[in-house]
């Protein structure tokens, strides 16, 4: 247990060394940090607070040199949401057309000449029909 709560405590002084030299509205947006095979990860809350961090990489991995054991090569920031750590994606939802125009679709698709485009037409608007009895 030892080893894991000396891990944490150097994980803390190298994000306050890095808070410390990040301006104070991005020092706020380093939310952990972690050594890992000679990278420092930085993790963040945006897509947007990763790219300012990364024009401070040398700082960064200058003010940390002197709290780390093993020299650190390169910097990766990574982007974490809520306090679970995961990043959430949100599902994309289909527009379906109204009721009126799927009717539209399948009458007009009658009175198309081509076999193949009447059937695509026709297979379009059952499976709209379809998607707007589940919505």
């Amino acid at each position: 247990m030892a080893f894991f709560y000396s891990q944490i405590e150097q994980q803390q002084r190298i994000l306050q060394r890095i808070q410390a030299v990040l301006p104070e509205a991005l020092a706020k947006q380093a939310r952990h940090c972690l050594i890992r095979d000679k990278k420092l990860l930085i993790y963040t809350d945006s897509a947007a607070w990763a790219s300012q961090l990364r024009f401070y990489n040398s700082a960064i991995l200058t003010a940390i040199k002197p709290l780390t054991r093993t020299p650190v090569e390169m910097l990766q920031i990574k982007i974490i949401t809520g306090q679970t750590g995961l990043n959430i994606v949100s599902k994309r939802k289909a527009n379906i057309p109204s009721v009126g125009k799927i009717e539209f679709i399948r009458d007009h698709s009658l009175a198309v000449s081509d076999n193949q485009l009447r059937l695509a037409l026709l297979k379009l608007s059952s499976t709209l029909e379809r998607l707007s009895r589940k919505a």
